[in-house]
C-alpha cells in the first residue's frame, strides 16, 4: 500500500495531485487545514492537507474482515512493546490508523460513490459542512442524475448540479435582515465576533439605503472600552446612544426612543455556556417590547463550536444569524450547517472592518457561490 501527504490551497487542487499520482481508485484517509507560515513567520495562510493511500492489491468491502484482523494483530504486537517507543513502534501506529480509516471508508455510507462524487463529498467535509448534510446533499445531486450511468457524469457537471440543488434548498428560508424586522433589534454572541462593528454598519445601512431613524442600546458593559466603542460610532453616525444595565432601564430607553424607526440593541459578549449569562438575556427579550433577536457568530469558529453556540443561544429564541469574519476563512460550511441543518435564515455576513461597506446581504446564490466555487477549479 502506498501512502502519501499532499498540501494545496483548495481541495480540489489536493485531489488533482492525488488523481494524478495515485489514480481513480485512491482512498482519502485524512483532510484537515494547516496553517503555513508566509515571509518572517508572518501572513500565515490556510492550505488543505490530505494523506491518501492507493493499494494495488485493494481488500474489498467484502474482504472487511481480513482488515479487521490485520488491525488485530497489530494492534497486539504494539501491545507487546515496552519502554521508550523507537521509529518502527511509529511506523506501526501510522498503519493502524490508516488501516482503521481504510475500513471506515470501506463500510460507511458513502463508500458506494463513483470517483467524482466522492470527490464533491469530500469537498463539501474539508468546507467543514457536517458529514450527514453533505451526504444528503449528494444523494440529491445524484438523484438529479439518475437517468445517466455514474461513469458518464463528469466532475464539472457534478459541481454545477450541486450549485442548483443548492440554491434550491437555501430558498426556502429568509434573508431579509433588519428590513424585516420588528422596531427592536437585539444581537447576542458570544466575545470577540464583533456585534459592536457589525450594529454600527447594520446602523449606517438603515440610516443610507432605508432613510430609517436609528437610536443604539448597549448593555455590553464587561468588556473593556466596549460602551466607548459603541459610543464613537454613534457619534460619527450622530445617533443617540444609552447604556442599560437592567431590565428597567432597558424599558425606559425603550420609552426614550419610542418615536425612533429602529432601535439597536448590543449586549454583551460573554461565555455562551455560561446559564446565568443566559437567564439574563431572557429577561432583557420579553415578548412585550416585540424584539427580534440576532445572533452574531465569527465564521472562523470551528464549525462544531458554531453549532454548538446556535444551540445554546436558541433559548432565547433566535430570528436569523448574522455571520462575521468571513474573508478571514476558507471554510464556508457552517452557512450550511446552520442554515439547512437548523432551519434558520442569515441576515448578513461581514467580510471586513470597514463601517459600513463591509456588510453582505446574503442570498441562495451568493451561499452556493461561496461553497462550490472552490470546488470547480479541478
Amino acid at each position: 500500500m502506498k501512502v502519501k501527504k499532499y498540501t494545496a490551497a483548495t481541495m480540489p487542487e489536493a485531489m488533482k495531485q492525488v488523481r494524478k499520482e495515485l489514480g481513480t481508485g485512491a482512498v482519502i484517509l485524512n483532510s484537515k487545514e494547516v496553517k503555513h507560515k508566509g515571509f518572517l513567520g508572518l501572513f500565515k495562510k490556510s492550505r488543505i492537507e490530505v494523506v491518501a493511500a492507493h493499494d494495488p492489491d485493494p481488500i474489498r468491502p467484502s474482504n472487511n474482515q481480513m482488515i479487521q484482523d490485520k488491525v488485530a494483530n497489530t494492534t497486539k504486537t504494539e501491545n507487546k512493546q515496552d519502554g521508550p517507543k523507537k521509529d518502527s513502534d511509529n511506523l506501526v501506529l501510522e498503519e493502524i490508523k490508516q488501516l482503521k480509516k481504510m475500513l471506515h471508508y470501506s463500510t460507511d455510507e458513502t463508500s458506494h460513490y463513483p470517483m467524482n462524487y466522492r470527490l464533491v463529498y469530500e469537498g463539501l467535509i474539508a468546507q467543514e459542512v457536517e458529514p450527514i448534510l453533505a451526504k444528503q446533499l449528494v444523494d440529491k445531486v445524484m438523484d438529479k442524475a439518475s437517468d445517466l450511468e455514474p461513469e458518464n457524469v463528469n466532475y464539472r457537471d457534478i459541481v454545477n448540479t450541486l450549485a442548483t440543488v443548492l440554491k434550491t434548498e437555501l430558498s426556502g428560508f429568509p434573508y431579509k435582515g433588519i428590513e424585516d424586522t420588528k422596531k427592536i433589534a437585539q444581537f447576542v454572541g458570544p466575545t470577540g465576533v464583533g456585534k459592536t462593528t457589525t450594529i454600527a454598519k447594520i446602523a449606517a445601512k438603515c440610516m443610507l439605503e432605508d432613510q430609517k431613524k436609528v437610536a443604539l442600546i448597549t448593555s455590553d458593559t464587561y468588556r473593556i472600552a466596549a460602551v466607548e466603542q459603541l459610543r464613537t460610532y454613534a457619534k460619527i453616525l450622530d445617533v443617540p446612544m444609552e447604556v442599560a444595565y437592567t431590565a428597567d432601564d432597558f424599558r425606559q430607553a425603550f420609552e426614550k426612543y419610542a418615536n425612533y424607526d429602529v432601535i439597536l440593541v448590543d449586549t454583551a459578549g460573554r461565555n455562551f455556556r455560561d446559564e446565568q449569562y443566559i437567564r439574563q438575556l431572557k429577561e432583557t427579550t420579553r415578548p412585550e417590547w416585540e424584539m427580534d433577536t440576532y445572533l452574531v457568530l465569527a465564521l472562523t469558529a470551528k464549525a462544531e463550536d458554531i453549532t454548538t453556540i446556535y444551540d445554546q443561544f436558541s433559548q432565547i429564541g433566535i430570528k436569523e444569524v448574522v455571520f462575521t469574519k468571513t474573508d478571514e476563512t476558507r471554510q464556508y460550511g457552517s452557512f450550511l450547517n446552520i442554515s439547512l441543518g437548523k432551519q434558520t435564515g442569515i441576515a448578513y455576513a461581514t467580510n471586513g472592518q470597514d463601517v459600513p461597506e463591509d456588510l453582505l446581504k446574503l442570498s441562495p446564490s451568493l451561499i452556493s457561490d461561496y461553497i462550490v466555487d472552490g470546488l470547480r477549479d479541478v
